[in-house]
């Protein structure tokens, strides 16, 4: 009986112990994907990129649309065209894909490194303000939720900072402006001397999932 009722304190000791650690030691988690393009700088870098990426965009689908004529072409004269035509309209087309899949990758090369050094500028800045606000407020660990490699299986809403974040940004940042969507990259078509694909913009990605919440 004595054994078991010191056995009951020990549990109850250490039962206090965890729930004051729990009180003082905070921790947070964020989605750090979400609170970089929906900061008003992340906005505006977005626009300014999706501006840039934009003619270069318009080019390859118009490259595109050129091949698909001569596809076109082609096919539709298999009987009429002669067979020495018909193998020039195939080098043509040919040519004109290698070029446009050169030109889709040079596009890309150029857009990711922009994204790269846009993505480092704010990382930099947000990493500041997340560092101040987790030291304001007594966090000792802040988890990103918005990576995959991060092995958070349940996480409560209410330690989520990801709009906190967001605001102290903007607050500090002191800049405006309009929403806009991320800038999408241009599809990469796949090399072909006769079926030549069109070349579809990829969509604009979407903010990465949430980890499953709950109280």
């Amino acid at each position: 009986m004595k054994a078991y009722v010191i056995g009951l304190s020990v549990l109850a000791l250490t039962a206090g112990n965890l729930a004051q650690a729990q009180t003082s030691a905070k921790v947070g988690i964020i989605n750090i994907q979400m609170a970089l393009v929906n900061t008003k700088d992340g906005q505006k870098a977005a626009g300014d990129l999706e501006a840039k990426s934009q003619p270069k965009r318009k080019a390859i689908e118009a490259k595109q649309n050129e091949i698909n004529q001569l596809k076109d072409q082609l096919q539709k004269g298999q009987n009429a065209l002669s067979d020495a035509a018909k193998q020039e309209l195939v080098r043509n087309i040919d040519t004109k894909q290698k070029s446009l899949t050169r030109d889709t990758e040079d596009a890309q090369a150029e857009l990711d490194g922009d994204q790269q050094k846009i993505l480092q500028d704010l990382g930099g800045k947000m990493m500041a303000v997340i560092d101040k606000y987790a030291k304001d407020n007594g966090f000792i660990l802040i988890l990103d939720v918005s990576s995959p490699q991060t092995p958070v299986l349940f996480a409560s809403t209410t330690i989520d900072i990801t709009k906190d974040i967001i605001d102290l940004y903007d607050k500090n940042a002191g800049t405006a402006a309009p929403a806009t969507s991320v800038p999408t990259k241009p599809a990469t078509p796949t090399p072909t001397s006769t079926t030549p694909r069109p070349v579809t913009p990829a969509k604009p990605p979407a903010p990465a999932t949430q980890k499953p919440v709950g109280q």
